[in-house]
């Protein structure tokens, strides 16, 4: 795996992976142009992003009918190290994925989607290994 950034006018960066492109970028108040999210926010996307794939994937091996899932991050952080004020070990002391499934399932058979999300997701791995608290709260919607 490789990715390449160019880092273009103020908070811009232009991220190439594979042959795909995108934008990473700073809002206006921190001297960005807001074409993009930023670096931290990048790493929450992936975050929410390899979390539907995964728990997509879980719901195949375990014969969980999934119609559509969504997640909603909500991320706590300690903005004293990007600030350059301390340097601090754990950025998001704490994030909440908030995770809805509409599955014709019930929570008994979702446990195992559940458990093996935990044991597959690389981006959870290594972010709850950096020391952050990850909460998952699912909910199921029947289609």
């Amino acid at each position: 795996m490789r990715a390449k950034c160019d880092y273009a006018l103020h908070g811009k960066m232009a991220v190439t992976v594979r042959d795909t492109a995108t934008i990473v970028d700073e809002p206006t108040e921190r001297g960005g142009t807001n074409l993009g999210p930023s670096p931290t926010e990048t790493l929450l996307a992936s975050l929410i992003a390899c979390t539907c794939r995964i728990a997509s994937k879980c719901c195949k091996a375990h014969d969980v009918d999934l119609k559509h899932i969504n997640v909603d991050c909500i991320a706590k952080m300690d903005r004293r190290g990007v600030e350059m004020k301390e340097e601090i070990d754990v950025p998001f002391p704490e994030i909440l994925l908030k995770i809805n499934v509409t599955a014709d399932t019930d929570d008994a058979a979702l446990e195992p989607v559940k458990r093996d999300l935990s044991r597959f997701c690389p981006v959870s791995k290594v972010i709850r290994q950096s020391g952050t608290d990850i909460t998952e709260e699912w909910t199921i919607t029947k289609p």
